[in-house]
């Protein structure tokens, strides 16, 4: 199960789906307010957005599943996971978080509240959007929305003291990217009580774009270590 990021869509993790399949089935979530599910009402919080989605997951938690979310869908990665085994006692097999501190770390990002040429210019010094999208204003008009109540609900976001999960956690970050250092991508090791593992690239917030390949090889790797472990 892939979550994207802030702004982003389930078609992010195309090239993910693409290469796993037919070994491993990926699932990306649509978050509401883009692409298909435009008119949706939007979600505000990253807990509100936790209990819809394991609302939504319960029914397919049969099989064994992982976790993998990019920035904002590492937080909910967490927080999905944290909800499924307290209410139904469900563990993902592994939680692959990547491009985001840990929950722990907190920092005053106030980029939901800029206008709309300083939340593009966010987005530029990210490198996570298609620049061509940069230039048209329509569809800028169409998508900002989406973006900045993503980016409200992260940066609202504050985990509950000592949140932790059981499920192992593999974290993924870029050695460049402005949010998120390397000790802050370690501290997810204190959010697990399972196995930790911490892989960096070269890059930014979108390293992944460059990596995808030994992206893929980890997380296959992962899941069957998982399959065998489990069997």
């Amino acid at each position: 199960m892939c979550l994207p990021h802030a702004g982003g869509a389930a078609s992010f993790f195309f090239p993910m789906s693409r290469s796993l399949a037919p070994a491993v089935d990926v699932i990306s979530l649509q978050y509401p307010g883009r692409q298909d599910r435009m008119d949706d009402p939007m979600i505000e919080s990253v807990g509100e957005y936790a209990d819809v989605i394991a609302a939504e997951l319960r029914p397919w938690l049969d099989v064994p599943t992982a976790f993998f979310g990019h920035s904002m869908g590492a937080l909910l990665a967490f927080e999905v996971t944290r909800r499924l085994e307290r209410d139904t006692g469900f563990s993902p097999v592994a939680i692959y978080a990547s491009g985001r501190r840990a929950p722990s770390r907190q920092r005053d990002e106030r980029v939901h509240l800029r206008d709309d040429d300083g939340m593009v210019r966010e987005m530029k010094q990210l490198n996570g959007t298609d620049t061509q999208l940069f230039g048209d204003r329509e569809v800028l008009r169409m998508v900002m929305p989406s973006i900045r109540n993503d980016y409200k609900a992260v940066e609202t976001y504050r985990a509950e003291p000592g949140a932790a999960v059981r499920a192992p956690i593999t974290v993924l970050t870029g050695d460049s990217d402005p949010r998120t250092t390397p000790d802050e991508a370690e501290a997810w090791r204190a959010h697990t009580t399972g196995a930790f593992d911490l892989h960096v690239f070269a890059g930014g917030h979108f390293f992944l774009a460059n990596h995808q390949e030994q992206i893929n090889r980890i997380v296959s790797g992962g899941l069957t270590t998982a399959g065998a472990s489990g069997s």
